[in-house]
């Protein structure tokens, strides 16, 4: 069997570039995000509490804490974290001197720290994915940085310590995880798009930021979208557990796909570092052979082998066999593949119910769990073995103690795994022994071990929705408020963002999709847009306009105006699109002062309506050059329909606390046209 040296260098490379990408990403986005002026300041999230420091600590384990000791406030702490943890990537990168197991440990222990501070902004799943990830580097990479080692013949294992491959097994499992889930909670959401497998025909136009390709792949015939779907499901359910198959060469079929499955996403969507994460996970199921194989070297060399080697050849062959042949024959009967030669398609569908997928799904579970354990128990085995060949008395010692160690931890990862593992199948997580329940308790706050489950439910099945943004120079023409990455101006191409993840444009499309409950940052949003605040306006499009207005469509306008340091609602008389609230548009400084009874309650009126102009006078670098068509570039935007709480509560510096109970938001949305 070859070794795997090569693909742990090349998962340790691969690990560093993916921090390094999210650590450059965040740092340019932190004072909009987590300023002082931020959308969510992030130094309400540490407020010490009376504990002992240890215990604090370990809570909220962020390192952040120690930030007052350097003299640094919780966003500048923040800051320099993201700094340091880009610089300390970049060199893990380039330098094999640095890919180290400190090294990793002090990149996961960042983001970990910006984890916890980072609050509805960084808890995106490929968050997740990459703190888990980088906790498993810290087990795969080295104590220390050794020389190289010439490779033995054969892939034998000349310099290599027998506990290596334990720890890298642990990623092979992660992409099993991920891969299988993801394709399992397709069918389980009851998502009519993926049943009817028509869900392509509507990702590429409303995923939340397409690339200039999604444009050229949403045109392509619905018979060829559905087959996708197909080959995805083909991909992501069936082709994982071939993952620990025995046969290399199915190991490596099952590599392949995953590639290409990555690499088309990235092509088609900007789903910043994520698809690449998944591409270096992929190189858990690489070897050495395969890495250093050479075109034409197969048949220079031919030696003379023994009946069992040649048995033993043929029946992996009949294996391969087999497997293609039932992954052929499974595709075309559970998904009526059928080939129309007088229209040069291939139509397919799904032959199966929801009953019998959810009863098929409680018989695999536990399986592949099993599978899991096996695949696991031979890794341990192997590692013993690789033990026994080790010679001389002190490194067989140093050695069996590694072995220890790090075997310990591979099984406890892998035990604390299979409960976010079973969240697909309830029954199945029920019958989970007590004691793996209790120790992913005891450890869930650090991720070490998560679910996954991306694309769950196709979105805008109904059309796009979008919340919109507005304003204007002289509140008669109101342009559209621009997001740097976010479709908007129909008239600009998308562009190409990957692997840099603009945060706030990804959860715009995300507020779009559900009840303001969802979204209580966006107020946050509004009240420092409302300021001026540059920090926040950043994230945006655009230079300067003295009129900020929140628009929907259908409904009176009410207006938003600066008290204080809160946001005043007040009713303004008008009809729908109509009026365009220029009559609240006071001199900067004559605003009308409303009583206090107003200030708590705010005057009749409906609630936030097509336009609600406010604050005067301040400087706005929200919004682009005024447009002759005003409005939505001609859109038919959702339905959205809000009101403020009657004051914005700011604590000291002004930040937003606004609460889901305290506010009066109510949201409601209708299909719309995608551009």
């Amino acid at each position: 069997m070859a070794g795997s040296r090569l693909p742990r260098q090349l998962f340790l490379q691969g690990v560093a570039a993916v921090f390094m990408f999210a650590f450059a990403s965040l740092y340019t986005q932190i004072p909009g995000l987590y300023g002082a002026e931020g959308i969510l300041p992030a130094r309400k999230t540490l407020r010490p509490q009376g504990k002992g420091r240890w215990q604090q600590l370990w809570e909220t384990p962020t390192l952040l804490w120690e930030a007052p000791q350097l003299g640094l406030d919780t966003t500048q702490g923040l800051e320099l974290l993201s700094l340091l943890g880009t610089l300390l990537a970049l060199g893990a990168l380039l330098l094999r001197q640095l890919r180290t197991l400190l090294v990793y440990l002090l990149l996961w222990a960042a983001y970990l720290s910006a984890y916890q501070v980072g609050q509805v902004f960084l808890y995106f799943q490929w968050d997740s994915l990459l703190l888990e990830t980088g906790f498993l580097a810290v087990l795969v990479a080295p104590l220390r940085p050794r020389h190289h080692h010439k490779q033995a013949p054969q892939g034998g294992l000349a310099g290599a310590l027998p506990h290596e491959d334990l720890p890298f097994w642990l990623v092979r499992w992660l992409l099993f995880r991920l891969m299988f889930a993801s394709g399992v909670v397709k069918l389980t959401s009851r998502c009519p798009a993926w049943w009817g497998l028509t869900a392509l025909t509507y990702h590429y136009e409303t995923q939340c930021l397409p690339t200039p390709a999604s444009w050229f792949t949403h045109h392509l015939p619905v018979w060829l979208h559905k087959l996708c779907v197909v080959a995805t499901f083909l991909i992501e359910i069936a082709v994982p557990p071939l993952f620990f198959a025995p046969v290399r060469r199915l190991r490596l079929a099952a590599f392949y796909s995953q590639v290409l499955l990555q690499v088309l996403i990235i092509i088609t969507g900007n789903y910043n570092f994520f698809n690449l994460l998944t591409l270096v996970l992929t190189t858990a199921l690489l070897d050495d052979g395969h890495l250093t194989a050479t075109p034409g070297n197969s048949h220079c060399k031919k030696t003379a082998s023994s009946w069992p080697r040649t048995l033993l050849a043929v029946l992996s062959l009949l294996l391969e066999f087999t497997i293609y042949g039932l992954l052929a024959y499974g595709t075309v009967h559970y998904f009526g593949l059928e080939v129309d030669w007088e229209q040069h398609a291939v139509h397919s569908r799904t032959t199966f119910t929801f009953h019998q997928f959810s009863q098929w799904l409680k018989m695999v579970t536990l399986p592949t769990m099993w599978l899991g354990v096996a695949s696991l128990t031979w890794e341990l085995l192997t590692a013993l073995w690789r033990w026994t060949q080790v010679r001389g008395w002190p490194r067989r010692l140093c050695t069996a103690v590694q072995l220890l160690i790090f075997g310990t931890a591979t099984v406890a990862l892998f035990v604390i795994s299979l409960v976010p593992y079973s969240y697909m199948e309830p029954s199945t997580h029920g019958r989970l022994w007590t004691g793996a329940h209790r120790l992913f308790g005891t450890v869930e706050h650090l991720q070490l071990a998560n679910s996954y489950g991306l694309f769950r439910r196709m979105t805008g099945l109904g059309g796009r929705p979008e919340v919109v943004l507005e304003g204007s120079y002289d509140g008669h023409r109101w342009v559209e408020i621009e997001f740097m990455y976010k479709p908007g101006n129909v008239s600009r191409p998308p562009p190409i963002v990957a692997p840099h993840q603009p945060r706030l444009d990804w959860q715009m499309w995300f507020a779009a999709l559900g009840p303001h409950s969802h979204s209580p940052w966006f107020t946050g949003l509004v009240l420092r847009l409302l300021q001026g605040k540059e920090p926040a306006t950043h994230l945006l499009a655009g230079p300067a306009l003295q009129v900020l207005v929140l628009t929907s469509w259908g409904a009176e306008p009410v207006v938003a105006t600066p008290v204080g340091r809160g946001i005043l609602p007040t009713s303004v008389l008008g009809g729908p699109n109509a009026g365009h609230a220029a009559q609240t548009v006071w001199p900067s400084g004559q605003e009308p002062t409303p009583s206090p009874q107003l200030q708590q309650h705010p005057g009749p009126g409906p609630p936030l309506g097509p336009e609600t102009a406010v604050s005067p006078g301040a400087f706005h670098p929200a919004l682009g050059a005024p447009r002759r068509s005003g409005g939505h570039q001609g859109r038919a935007g959702p339905a959205f329909k809000a009101s403020f709480p009657p004051v914005f509560p700011s604590g000291e510096g002004g930040e937003a606390q606004a609460s889901p109970k305290e506010g009066l938001w109510s949201c409601h949305q209708t299909s719309c046209p995608s551009p």
